[in-house]
């Protein structure tokens, strides 16, 4: 099902671009660097970033919030002959969207390894009981991709540490306290 994207076109690197752009926004806002668009007709009719957290909606990926609005801009929750460009694998939830939406073609960037839903975990546009077939395309600007998420989650977790070591010394100062006036008492 998956194709080769070694020779990805000027135009869907073009879409992919503005996908990655997407992302960066995600990621000023603290979310996973994930950006979407959906493309009909070689004009952009629906866009989005992940927004989970700062929307506190389990369900704000960055495909879910291009379809919405895709769908909102022509009017149907039918997507025919759309194409979904995401620079991040789809998961199961999104992957089920597609479908739904009778998404023609997905074109994506980097593999997700842990919950990929097309290719590196649950191929799940290969099962035979959808009564959709999605044309996928992958790999298109991966290794840009796959640097922006890697950084992300790079910074994320030297915050974490950077954190966790003000968390320590506050309670270390606090114990040096707390013993300095056990000595005195």
């Amino acid at each position: 099902m998956q194709a080769n994207t070694n020779n990805a076109s000027v135009t869907d690197q073009g879409f992919m671009a503005q996908a990655m752009h997407l992302a960066v926004q995600a990621a000023d806002i603290g979310e996973v660097p994930v950006g979407a668009l959906v493309v009909c007709n070689g004009q952009v009719i629906g866009q989005g970033y992940n927004q989970t957290i700062s929307a506190h909606d389990p369900c704000a990926h960055a495909e879910i919030m291009a379809l919405r609005q895709a769908a909102q801009a022509i009017g149907n929750y039918r997507l025919s002959g759309c194409d979904l460009y995401v620079t991040l694998e789809p998961c199961t939830m999104c992957v089920g969207a597609i479908i739904h939406a009778r998404i023609k073609r997905l074109i994506y960037a980097a593999t997700e390894p842990k919950a990929g839903a097309v290719a590196s975990q649950l191929q799940l546009f290969s099962k035979p009981h959808y009564n959709h077939t999605v044309q996928v395309e992958s790999g298109v600007m991966a290794d840009e991709s796959s640097a922006m998420l890697s950084n992300f989650f790079k910074q994320r977790r030297l915050a974490h540490k950077v954190n966790q070591a003000k968390k320590d010394a506050v309670v270390n100062s606090t114990s040096i306290i707390d013993q300095s006036k056990d000595a005195v008492i």
